[in-house]
């Protein structure tokens, strides 16, 4: 590999999927918190009676919050919706450094000398997130595999069209 070339397609698409790979690491663990209670979290229930009673987040919004934490990092993982599932992280992720966490400063509580965690983490999650959202999932997804399906679709429906034209007749089509 030349560390000053152009990246190959397979570069990228290694990048893309570890990106996303990345993210569903960190968030199913979270999610599974709030919704399974996993990993030492509380579950669905009291996740929620926390956001809508301790953070006065209203119910809607608490609801989709804790369902996006747990189904936007198995959509990543599949690479389905991708650029959505990313939108939802961030969302998510924007929400819990401006309520929770800027209070806290720039860095990671690693020492235990700071009331709760600060941003560094979250500026993380919000540049992979970014990154999936401007460039989508990559060739490894199901996105792409959908994509390619009705794109097949598209152009087996045009070349159906325009093979029933008369012949001497151009095609024309406004549905492109």
């Amino acid at each position: 590999m030349k560390f000053f070339s152009f990246p190959t397609d397979t570069m990228v698409n290694t990048g893309l999927l570890l990106l996303r790979l990345t993210l569903f690491a960190v968030f199913i663990v979270h999610g599974s918190q709030k919704v399974l209670g996993w990993f030492g979290g509380h579950g669905f229930q009291a996740t929620l009676t926390g956001f809508t009673n301790g953070m006065q987040i209203p119910l809607f919004l608490a609801v989709i919050a804790i369902l996006t934490e747990f189904l936007a990092p198995l959509a990543l993982l599949l690479g389905l919706l991708t650029r959505l599932a990313a939108l939802g992280l961030l969302c998510v992720v924007v929400v819990a450094m401006t309520k929770v966490h800027l209070a806290n400063g720039f860095f990671m509580n690693w020492a235990g000398h700071q009331k709760g965690e600060g941003v560094e983490f979250f500026i993380l999650a919000i540049g992979i997130a970014l990154a999936l959202i401007v460039c989508g999932a990559g060739s490894w997804s199901l996105d792409t595999l959908i994509a390619g399906r009705s794109k097949q679709t598209k152009t087996a429906s045009v070349v159906g069209n325009i093979s029933t034209v008369p012949q001497g007749q151009t095609y024309t089509s406004d549905k492109a």
